[in-house]
């Protein structure tokens, strides 16, 4: 794993650091595979991976407008229409926009809406969960969702709450996580009642997690985005 991704997982929980918004969304040499296995995925199960709920449409309008519009380099736009960094150009379906994003980007994308106290999951693309499920996550405030992690206690829950409230627009904030796994599947749904087993020091696999927030500036929705990475070890 790379060694900036490292040492920000070894910080407690939540250790968000800020992220030049030029590096919100991450290319690397699993892109072209990662995004065959999404197609795949959404093709086969695309109620398992793909879910939204009622009042989230402006803030998945205005996701797909701010990707397109933020990028990395290897990308080329033109009117409705990308060109990937693998040649690859995608239709953009703005009537779609999850799809349309599981085309283009790496990273998983999920949208939390505050509601109440708390910012609740209103949407989500999760080709790639690191166990856990999205039927069982979707709708839920952040709380709720952190239910089965023994190291979200109260104390953190607060913590977490604070920084969905507080992070800025254009100026997004970034963790890592990083656990031993026995398969290196990416694609690990597992339900709170069948929790994974965790890898001991002979596991053959390092996955990790790039995590960022980010607010979007006109439905002021807040983005969690992941970047999967596993390596053998």
């Amino acid at each position: 794993m790379p060694e900036d991704l490292r040492e920000v997982a070894a910080a407690r929980l939540p250790a968000m650091r800020p992220v030049d918004l030029g590096d919100w969304l991450r290319v690397d040499d699993a892109y072209a595979a990662q995004l065959a296995l999404k197609a795949d995925l959404i093709a086969a199960r695309r109620a398992d991976v793909i879910a939204v709920r009622d009042g989230a449409g402006a803030a998945l309008d205005e996701l797909l407008r701010y990707v397109l519009a933020h990028l990395p380099d290897g990308f080329a736009v033109s009117g409705d229409a990308v060109t990937r960094p693998d040649g690859v150009t995608v239709a953009v379906d703005r009537d779609d926009p999850l799809l349309t994003l599981s085309q283009i980007v790496q990273e998983d994308l999920c949208i939390l809406q505050k509601q109440g106290d708390e910012h609740v999951l209103t949407a989500a693309l999760l080709c790639f969960p690191s166990s856990w499920t999205l039927a069982q996550k979707i709708g839920k405030p952040l709380g709720a969702i952190h239910v089965p992690v023994a190291q979200y206690d109260d104390n953190i829950a607060r913590r977490v709450q604070r920084l969905f409230d507080g992070v800025q627009v254009g100026r997004p904030l970034w963790r890592a996580n990083f656990l031993r796994y026995d398969d290196a599947a990416l694609f690990q749904p597992r339900r709170e009642d069948d929790p994974r087993p965790v890898g001991g020091p002979d596991a053959r696999f390092e996955r990790s997690e790039r995590q960022t927030v980010l607010r979007l500036p006109d439905t002021g929705a807040v983005v969690f985005s992941i970047h999967v990475t596993v390596v053998a070890l």
